[in-house]
């Protein structure tokens, strides 16, 4: 049986496109666009090659380009032939599709939910998620009349359209003139559409051009079991999402936060002392407002936008939830220290966003006269600012962990990822530790008086030392349960063969049956001393007596 995606019911249907509103711009000469905008000096026709199955084939055209006969995929000598006066480029897709995520991301200043369509192309399409965002340029089509013209001002060829789903606005504004798409109007207009609106592969819209299905109405009069059969689920999906039968979700490209506030500038700003101070201004409004809601943010976004269309991005975390307004400010001011000579601010920044993420419930705290302060707060404040200009990877603390092996009972990690521990996990008995650990255990040569007595003297990097006090032993069992080594059994002795006319005896009782080798790392601690005071924490791994000699190591430093 053919699976059916889940449809909801028709109210729910009509729910989910009445709350939802995207906004698509499709910019279909993006690759010459841009260039010609960023080289002035290119002028006239112009087409951009690449190199496929060895020969030059035009892979971007723009306008004029186009109206003169010219297309995608056609020889670059018969293009050149037929347009003498042709302007050619080689086409470097990395760099188009890397400098249309940054064109992308200064769209952030109309919708902070934006996200660059790679279903056809890895540039040229971009979706903002307009829901609640309208209403501040005074409804959707001066919102759409605003974004088209700023980039047509910029000679940029962009066709937009507003609808209730990603499909039907990519749709429209690749099939339709530029127009908003009202949530009574989707089904009809949708149905009237070209096969190739709902983002189909090649070979499915040319499959379904052969089977004489040229729109969308045709297609969804069609079986959807037979459909599925010869298409895959991926038509079906596309259809689906195009009605609003099956939610599409979008990925942002910038971080999103719960709370944000902005400024924008008559004339932009260009110095980082400008960009701190107005960072203060925004940080003592984004506290209030997490003040007035009794909660606290520990992760906070910096937006820069660039006059030149770019988007510069500083994001940090604190140690814990905070909304002081100073905290919050010294932390960008420290980051900016950090990155002063990568700062560039192009031709000046006309608007400035902080937005504060990883939101939790942090109620007032009333401070008595007689409170002691436990310094918890010091202490995150200074990691904060050390993590702010050194980096969060660099400040590092000492974590501890459920094991009796020294090598495995501290691990470091960035001190902004767990909280102060000031007592050991539970479980854990304390014992006497060295102050300092070497990377890996030295060998040494041990002497002692017996075999199993206190050292006596020992030779480190043949350095000799006599060792005149001693405790110890502390056995550590190895943890076989971390070993990827089986279980190491003991023979069993065989039965003694029973005499004539004997029942057969059976084995003899053996207690250390099926128990895990104890030689295999045991580890016998010793803390000695020697005659100018210095301690050290050396061990005997293995046992006197075993099939094999023990050796002995030096592991850490006491004093």
């Amino acid at each position: 049986m053919a699976l059916q995606p889940f449809l909801p019911g028709p109210m729910a249907r009509l729910d989910l496109r009445r709350n939802r509103r995207f906004l698509a711009l499709y910019l279909p000469h993006w690759p010459t666009d841009y260039l010609k905008r960023r080289n002035p000096a290119l002028k006239g026709p112009m087409a951009l090659f690449e190199r496929i199955k060895g020969g030059l084939r035009l892979g971007a055209l723009d306008s004029d380009a186009m109206r003169e006969g010219l297309r995608i995929g056609q020889n670059l000598a018969d293009a050149r032939a037929i347009l003498p006066t042709l302007t050619v480029e080689e086409l470097d897709r990395p760099l188009l599709a890397a400098a249309f995520e940054d064109f992308a991301d200064w769209h952030s200043n109309a919708s902070p939910m934006v996200s660059v369509m790679t279903d056809i192309s890895p540039y040229g399409d971009l979706v903002l998620d307009i829901t609640g965002v309208d209403h501040l340029f005074g409804g959707e089509a001066k919102m759409l009349r605003t974004l088209l013209s700023r980039l047509r001002a910029l000679d940029y060829t962009v066709a937009g359209a507003i609808a209730p789903t990603i499909g039907a606005a990519w749709a429209v504004s690749h099939f339709a003139r530029s127009q908003i798409v009202a949530n009574d109007n989707l089904v009809p207009l949708l149905d009237t559409m070209p096969i190739g609106a709902l983002r189909l592969t090649a070979q499915q819209i040319s499959t379904l051009a052969q089977m004489g299905l040229t729109t969308i109405g045709s297609l969804r009069e069609k079986p959807r079991k037979s459909l599925q059969a010869r298409f895959g689920q991926s038509l079906l999906l596309r259809l689906d999402q195009a009605y609003g039968e099956i939610e599409e979700r979008m990925t942002p490209r910038l971080p999103q936060a719960d709370y944000n506030v902005e400024r924008r500038f008559a004339d932009p700003i260009a110095l980082m002392d400008d960009v701190l101070a107005t960072t203060h201004d925004l940080a003592v409004q984004l506290g209030c407002t997490l003040e007035k809601d009794n909660l606290g943010a520990q992760s906070f976004h910096l937006f820069l936008y660039r006059v030149d269309h770019k988007v510069m991005t500083l994001s940090l975390n604190a140690a814990r939830l905070t909304r002081d307004p100073s905290h919050i400010t010294d932390l960008f001011r420290n980051r900016a220290q950090r990155l002063e000579a990568e700062y560039d601010a192009g031709f000046g920044i006309d608007m400035v966003r902080l937005a504060a993420g990883s939101i939790d419930r942090m109620d007032a705290v009333q401070m008595g006269v007689f409170a002691k302060a436990s310094g918890e707060e010091d202490v995150s404040r200074l990691l904060d600012r050390i993590g702010s200009r050194l980096g969060v990877e660099a400040v590092l603390r000492n974590q501890m962990m459920a094991s009796h092996i020294p090598e495995r009972a501290v691990r470091l990690v960035p001190a902004m990822a767990i909280p102060a521990q000031s007592q050991l996990p539970p479980g854990l008995p304390k014992r006497q530790r060295p102050l300092r650990l070497l990377p890996a255990p030295e060998p040494v040569a041990i002497n002692a008086e017996v075999p199993d007595g206190l050292p006596a003297s020992m030779i480190w990097r043949r350095d000799s030392y006599r060792l005149v006090k001693g405790a110890g032993p502390e056995r550590l069992g190895a943890e076989w349960w971390r070993s990827g080594e089986r279980l190491k059994l003991v023979e069993p002795p065989k039965p003694k063969p029973a005499e004539p006319g004997e029942a057969p005896r059976p084995p003899p009782y053996v207690p250390e049956l099926d128990l895990f080798d104890p030689e295999a790392r045991t580890r016998d601690y010793y803390v000695v001393e020697d005659e100018e005071g210095r301690r050290f924490w050396v061990f005997r791994l293995g046992f006197y007596g075993g099939p094999t000699p023990p050796i002995w190591y030096l592991h850490g430093f006491f004093s």
